[in-house]
């Protein structure tokens, strides 16, 4: 909710070695009313959601083609993770709003999307998708770590990517610097300043989510039904909240972490929003034992948006951009929807 991600990257492959070039980027706010349309798209009628998806598709294409028109950019294809509506990989159903046709059309370029169906259909979670760009990439680190919305984490283990959503991170802290007037909480001061609040932070870490094995994957469904109503019956303020949110994303980066932390001098790359919280690294790094690094600010806020654009790299390739390891699908697959403009 934070904006759209646009990033332009140049790939390059070598005998099997691929390198990356991220040349322009930025992101671009959503208006109110976008802001509004996307949060409130779970709960519209089946009709107004269809309509919403290809307004949203696109709105998408355009804010491309001006993207294009003002780097004067040349691209093969866009690649288009769109906004995740519904995640319910058990059911065998999964939505990301931005129909792919409309975006090609609005912009003029081929375009790949809808990432995640066919992994579904498989059986798989659907997610997370980033791994196999961790593997091709950011191979020099033994663990890639994402603090978005939710964090998710990818590691080699046995030959075999293993990945998977680890906790609520920026969903959840924004909610809360939102409540205290902050669009988010800048260099986790607000979250600095609290208290542990003991029970909550025990409530949260008994959930079963975290005692699953993997492969495993996060949705806002499990976010509204399970994780928020702890926090509501907490009794503690929301600067307290926020402080114990963080110690707890802290608690469970070293719970997903240890097996591969017993490594001597293993290195953990944080990336995404959350790598910009001081306070929230902090904790982590005192949690985990590993050695943190935080990449280059453009690194920290697209790795997603570039690695996505690898993944159309793939499926235009008609190559592996899915791994049942890390899904736990039926089998590997070149995931995502090609749409040519009409």
């Amino acid at each position: 909710m934070d904006g759209l991600d646009l990033a332009y990257v140049e790939f390059t492959e070598e005998g099997g070695i691929w390198t990356f070039d991220l040349k322009n980027w930025t992101t671009i706010g959503y208006s109110d009313e976008w802001f509004i349309d996307l949060r409130n798209a779970q709960r519209i009628v089946k009709h107004e959601l269809e309509i919403l998806h290809v307004d949203y598709g696109t709105y998408l294409g355009n804010a491309c083609l001006k993207f294009i028109e003002e780097h004067n950019l040349s691209p093969d294809f866009i690649a288009s993770h769109g906004h995740t509506v519904f995640h319910q990989p058990e059911i065998k159903f999964t939505y990301q709003l931005g129909d792919g046709q409309a975006l090609a059309n609005a912009c003029g370029f081929k375009t790949v999307n809808d990432f995640r169906s066919l992994d579904v259909m498989l059986g798989g979670q659907g997610a997370p998708l980033v791994p196999i760009g961790d593997r091709h990439l950011f191979e020099s680190y033994p663990v890639c770590l994402n603090l978005g919305g939710f964090a998710n984490i990818s590691f080699e283990k046995n030959a075999e990517r293993i990945a998977f959503d680890v906790c609520p991170v920026n969903t959840i802290l924004n909610i809360y610097a939102n409540s205290l007037g902050k669009e988010y909480d800048d260099n986790g001061d607000l979250a600095a300043s609290g208290q542990l609040i003991p029970e909550m932070l025990q409530e949260l870490n008994n959930l079963s989510y975290y005692h699953e094995p993997a492969p495993k994957s996060l949705s806002r469904e499990w976010l509204d039904q399970i994780f928020t109503p702890i926090l509501k019956r907490s009794l503690g303020s929301d600067i307290d909240k926020l402080h114990t949110l963080c110690i707890h994303v802290a608690q469970q980066v070293h719970r997903a972490t240890k097996d591969v932390a017993a490594e001597e001098g293993a290195e953990l790359l944080i990336t995404g929003g959350g790598a910009l919280n001081k306070f929230l690294v902090e904790c982590i790094s005192h949690e985990a034992n590993l050695t943190i690094h935080v990449p280059e600010k453009p690194i920290v806020e697209f790795k997603e948006a570039l690695i996505f654009a690898f993944l159309g790299v793939l499926k235009i390739r008609n190559e592996v951009n899915c791994l049942r390891s890390v899904t736990g699908a039926s089998r590997d697959s070149s995931c995502g929807v090609i749409s040519n403009p009409q």
